[in-house]
């Protein structure tokens, strides 16, 4: 069984708006579980509603906690967003490497939640305390603020990539297909033939390299049954032009 996403914490939101977006960062990783501590705004809120622009079901499950210490109190392991080199000592991980511990984790049975904080201070050293690892961005070092749903979006995007089975390169083909070996092997022939007759080998020691040339560039467009005829059809007007437009003295 895949392992359950974390929870995600927002400690002292200040706009519902942010609250929204932040519902709609998550619901586009599969993540559900949200928890706010003490919203400045009033909760529900239509605001949010609006900005989450269809993540409805992660805002009517959410729940309120008067504290951050009542909204963590059931989990095991919780980790905490911040920008900000603390004087304590404690664990820092990159989002990326902090999916991989909350997916290990939570594969074993424990539950896992994630803390960020409000949008003006970010979270605060009491907040900080309460964390078992530190998850900082690595971003450019003279500008490196994000906004509440940014830090969402990028928390819940790395937990998505640790069970992701999308494949990292696709040819998308339309409504045609891959060409096959036999149909490029005609395309080469009858551009081969085609530049025999234009006088493009001008010496045969040379033709093998410069076809093999060719036919290792045309390989590498991938290309697909529709582009081939398409192709096909170049040359065949290509050459039909030079055979009947004589050029100019």
């Amino acid at each position: 069984m895949d392992a359950p996403a974390p929870t995600i914490i927002l400690v002292e939101p200040q706009l519902g708006e942010n609250i929204g977006t932040a519902a709609r960062a998550m619901l586009n990783c599969g993540v559900t579980d949200l928890r706010l501590v003490r919203p400045r705004d009033v909760w529900p809120n239509g605001r949010a509603y609006a900005a989450a622009s269809g993540a409805d079901r992660v805002l009517d499950a959410a729940r309120l906690f008067p504290s951050t210490e009542a909204a963590v109190a059931d989990l095991e392991r919780v980790y905490a967003t911040t920008a900000r080199h603390r004087d304590t000592i404690q664990n820092i991980m990159t989002p990326r490497a902090a999916a991989g511990d909350m997916r290990a984790y939570a594969a074993k049975g424990g539950r896992v939640g994630v803390l960020f904080g409000p949008e003006r201070t970010g979270l605060l050293n009491p907040d900080l305390t309460l964390a078992d690892v530190l998850i900082t961005v690595p971003l450019n070092p003279e500008f490196s603020s994000l906004n509440l749903a940014q830090a969402v979006l990028v928390v819940c995007y790395e937990w998505n990539q640790t069970s992701c089975q999308a494949p990292p390169h696709v040819l998308h083909e339309g409504q045609t297909r891959q060409a096959t070996k036999a149909e490029l092997l005609n395309l080469f022939e009858h551009l081969e033939g085609a530049l025999d007759e234009a006088g493009f080998f001008t010496t045969e020691d040379m033709r093998p390299h410069m076809t093999r040339n060719l036919r290792n560039a045309i390989q590498r467009m991938m290309m697909t049954e529709q582009e081939v005829r398409t192709w096909h059809g170049v040359i065949a007007a290509l050459t039909g032009r030079r055979k009947s437009t004589p050029r100019s003295p």
